[in-house]
């Protein structure tokens, strides 16, 4: 049995309900219903949380699914609010023991004090910016991918407990042209190939 975190950084503020990362997440737990040898727990950021009954979903997890909008280039106020509570409160609990540093040799091995070993991540993003924007020349990202630019501090958080990353999806473009079913079923698929591939060992 694996077991899967989803987390739902989706929130309601400003002019945004957070109601397309609920549909992601629901997404999600309708396909991960299909693999009969998962267990699920969900945690909508909105809805309130106890940052150290959070740590014990992390350190029960096998994955964790990581679903947020993108606001001025960076996580919403609510996730980051979770991310600095959460992994704060997993110090030497089963997040993280330290920056992996010693006295003796300060200079190297920072970022190797993680304590989530063996454990993988995902994350979607859901953005008013067209994919072209990150890919075209001359354009606004320069032709540096989501991964890479907006979420690289995203990416080494997680690296610094120790996950490993699996392939991120990224919807483009949700404000002005907006196709939901194309872009759930696209998901969908994404999801699904990842998982099978993941779960290959446990279906055979």
């Amino acid at each position: 049995m694996k077991k899967v975190l989803i987390i739902n950084g989706g929130q309601d503020f400003g002019h945004s309900g957070g109601k397309y990362n609920q549909t992601i997440a629901e997404n999600t737990l309708d396909i991960l219903k299909d693999f009969a040898n998962t267990e699920v727990e969900i945690t909508h950021i909105s809805e309130g949380y106890d940052e150290n009954e959070e740590v014990k979903k992390f350190v029960w997890a096998d994955y964790i699914i990581y679903h947020t909008p993108i606001w001025w280039f960076q996580l919403p106020n609510g996730f980051k609010k979770y991310i600095d509570e959460v992994f704060t409160a997993g110090h030497a609990k089963g997040i993280y023991m330290s920056d992996g540093r010693t006295l003796d040799h300060p200079e190297v091995n920072y970022g190797t004090g993680g304590m989530l070993g063996g454990r993988k991540y995902m994350v979607t993003t859901s953005w008013n910016a067209p994919e072209t924007a990150f890919t075209l020349p001359g354009e606004f990202f320069n032709q540096t991918s989501v991964d890479n630019g907006p979420l690289f501090g995203f990416h080494k958080m997680n690296a610094f407990v120790s996950l490993e990353k699996m392939e991120s999806f990224h919807f483009h473009d949700v404000e002005k042209n907006a196709d939901i079913v194309r872009d759930m079923n696209a998901y969908r698929n994404h999801l699904t190939t990842v998982f099978e591939k993941e779960l290959k060992p446990q279906l055979t």
